[in-house]
């Protein structure tokens, strides 16, 4: 799978479209939709499942320096208004801010990040390390470890500073209850 391929799968469920379009009419600070909604809808795509099967929530990350939990809480506020209509759940979350409350829901050091990208570059699966923006021409595509995984339907761990193998192995668990035919690796897998 290449980077158009996965444009297309990801681009044909209308939500993650119509996301990422408006979020380029808000114009949200280095603002992407990101991994799960992403990838869900092409393990859809490649499965024959409806685009929008299993896909829990939306989530969109920004990077503002503004920090306080007041400015996020005023662009999570317009993002719900701005659709709405869509009635799915939408997470938006300011990624210059994660370092101030990771590690007292996690238990786990998360270092300040200095852009959006960043934030995906630390999930905890390198399938879900994937972001779409809109561009001038287009979409901005992020995706550090290419498409191979996502076409594969194999969950790997990514080995990034904030990684957990119980967290790993707990959301890989929920993914394969939906999508039993994806392959996951284990926690300790070298190739990671």
């Amino acid at each position: 799978m290449n980077r158009d391929e996965f444009l297309a799968a990801a681009l044909r469920n209308p939500v993650n479209r119509i996301i990422a379009d408006g979020m380029f009419r808000l114009a949200l600070p280095d603002a992407w939709i990101v991994a799960g909604c992403l990838v869900q809808t092409v393990w859809n795509v490649l499965t024959g499942r409806a685009v929008d099967y299993g896909i829990a929530d939306y989530d969109v990350f920004y990077f503002d320096a503004d920090t306080s939990w007041e400015a996020e809480d005023a662009v999570i506020r317009k993002l719900q208004g701005a659709f709405e209509k869509l009635g799915v759940k939408i997470e938006a979350r300011n990624q210059a801010r994660v370092h101030l409350w990771y590690s007292n829901k996690f238990g786990i050091t998360y270092s300040p990040l200095q852009r959006a990208t960043e934030g995906i570059d630390r999930f905890l699966t390198r399938a879900a390390q994937v972001g779409i923006r809109p561009a001038e021409r287009g979409h901005d595509v992020h995706a550090p470890h290419g498409f191979d995984d996502i076409a594969m339907l194999t969950i790997r761990p990514n080995r990034c500073p904030n990684f957990r193998a119980d967290l790993y192995e707990a959301k890989a668990a929920t993914w394969k209850a939906r999508w039993p035919e994806l392959r996951i690796l284990p926690a300790t897998d070298s190739q990671s």
